[in-house]
């Protein structure tokens, strides 16, 4: 039966419709899965980014953490260093006002002749020499002299030997330490320091432990004491 013209305009306008909503439904298909990966790049960027951030700022606060132990330990550094330089400078305040009072002892003649006695015998059993000169301060002369016999007496009970000791009076110790006496050998090639000054040096290295002991007590991190 053959179809009429209004039959296949039908046929035409549904086929049309059909292909039509057909097309509708890929594109809102394609729209879907469009939005859908979108969606996913767009999570996968933000994360990545996220994490770039995160480690970004991980390593600046590792850095600035660092920066801080650093500048902390400097300060701690510095504070210990002015902590020793106070100490330091409180012995030696110590120890100048030991050579302060050395100056104290050669106003009373008979201890410090004894002094001078004993220093001169001392350095004569270093030397061990059949010939020395003593130089002393100028104002010193007169006291040296007179005790110099008893020192060499003192030397020669001691070791048995001889000795010629000789005051220089052309040379003197600086008028303004405080006191003692330096010995010559005569050929001038050994010379023992025997000051109050160089004494109290070779004391004072020794017990500077002790004195830091005194003074601060114990320090109970320092493994040795010299």
């Amino acid at each position: 039966m053959a179809l009429s013209d209004a039959d296949v305009q039908k046929q035409i306008k549904h086929m049309m419709a059909f292909i039509e909503q057909e097309a509708n439904e890929k594109a809102e298909e394609i729209d879907a899965k469009a939005e859908e990966e979108f969606n996913i790049e767009k999570g996968r960027l933000v994360q990545q980014q996220r994490l770039k951030i995160m480690e970004y700022y991980e390593k600046k606060e590792k850095q600035v953490e660092l920066q801080k132990k650093i500048q902390s330990s400097n300060m701690l550094n510095q504070a210990r260093l002015k902590v020793l330089k106070v100490r330091e400078d409180h012995v030696a305040s110590v120890l100048d006002e030991c050579r302060r009072r050395l100056g104290d002892i050669t106003r009373d003649p008979a201890s410090y002749g004894t002094i001078l006695s004993a220093l001169i015998t001392q350095g004569l059993l270093q030397l061990m020499e059949a010939n020395v000169t003593i130089r002393g301060r100028q104002n010193d002369a007169q006291l040296i002299q007179n005790i110099l016999p008893s020192a060499v007496e003192a030397y020669k009970n001691t070791c048995g030997k001889n000795v010629v000791v000789t005051l220089d009076t052309e040379h003197f110790l600086p008028a303004d330490s405080t006191g003692g006496i330096d010995l010559i050998t005569h050929s001038g090639r050994i010379k023992i320091s025997n000051t109050l000054e160089s004494r109290l040096e070779l004391i004072a290295q020794q017990l500077i432990p002790e004195i830091r002991n005194a003074l601060f007590g114990r320090n109970i991190n320092r493994k040795f004491t010299d």
